[in-house]
């Protein structure tokens, strides 16, 4: 029983030290917010924007101040979003694209938009159709960076007001009705052969021109032979005069007489020839050279 008084005693007699102590630490305990790497906290007085907490220990009014919001910070990807749009040439294409981003000042993502993704859907299709009602069919097909460029570029200048960072837009398909794509296969096929042929002349042709080129070579080597052997004709031609001018006619009579025992002995070796039939003239001829020979020894 002792013990009962002691205590009541002491606790009637500092009952306001002990509630003073706890609306202290009820004070710390609700002033203190704790916020994690990858969120920011949202803090509201009175229904007004009071601050923005950042990642680590943060301090606020007790019962004045409260966290209304938790913003995710980290990258988000929007699902896949298929949009028709008409091109220049007026060809309906189906576009799929895809959008990350992530909230930088959630201040003005809570206060200036509701529905985050549902804008930035409606933004992205938007912006989709009005750049490929820029383009022909064959630009969109052979130029998807430079089109996910431009909606990358147009989305983030639209989607600043709302405190949002495009991270990256991707154009994840490019799709064709039916007949469209008939028509593209018939056209590739017809350029396809218009190569080939193309292929095709191109050899001919080079070949026309090397035989051309070949035939051009033999011609020339040709000639250069004819030259050749006119100049030893011409030559030879000089040498016998120059020796029927030294020695007079009878080296002339020399030479023939010479010439025609070769092409006696030519026709007599040529296959086929038994009999080979001579004219008295060629005999005389053979003496002439015979006592000039002799002459001369």
């Amino acid at each position: 029983m002792d013990i009962e008084n002691i205590i009541t005693d002491l606790i009637g007699g500092n009952i306001v030290l002990i509630l003073l102590a706890a609306f202290i630490i009820i004070c710390i305990l609700v002033g203190v917010r704790i916020v994690p790497q990858s969120e920011k906290f949202v803090v509201e007085r009175f229904g007004r924007l009071r601050s923005v907490l950042g990642p680590g220990i943060n301090f606020i009014v007790p019962f004045l101040d409260r966290v209304a919001h938790k913003i995710s910070i980290l990258e988000r990807q929007l699902p896949v979003m298929g949009q028709d749009a008409i091109t220049s040439d007026n060809v309906l294409v189906q576009v799929e694209t895809s959008v990350f981003y992530r909230i930088t000042e959630p201040e003005k993502t809570v206060y200036r938009i509701r529905d985050v993704d549902g804008a930035i859907s409606t933004t992205v299709a938007g912006i989709v159709r009005s750049e490929i009602g820029k383009m022909e069919l064959d630009q969109v097909q052979a130029n998807r960076t430079g089109l996910i460029l431009a909606i990358q570029d147009q989305l983030a200048a639209q989607v600043d007001d709302w405190g949002i960072e495009v991270t990256r837009a991707e154009i994840l398909d490019v799709n064709l009705d039916a007949a469209t794509r008939a028509a593209m296969l018939q056209q590739l096929n017809a350029e396809r052969a218009r190569r080939a042929q193309v292929t095709e002349a191109e050899g001919m042709k080079r070949a026309v021109e090397l035989q051309a080129d070949a035939e051009l070579y033999a011609a020339e080597q040709a000639a250069k032979a004819r030259r050749v052997s006119a100049d030893a004709e011409a030559y030879a031609t000089q040498v016998v005069a120059v020796a029927i001018a030294e020695n007079g006619l009878e080296a002339a009579q020399y030479q023939v007489a010479l010439k025609q025992v070769e092409a006696v002995n030519a026709m007599s070796s040529s296959a086929g020839s038994n009999t080979v039939v001579l004219p008295a003239s060629l005999i005389e001829s053979f003496g002439d050279a015979f006592n000039m020979l002799k002459g001369r020894s």
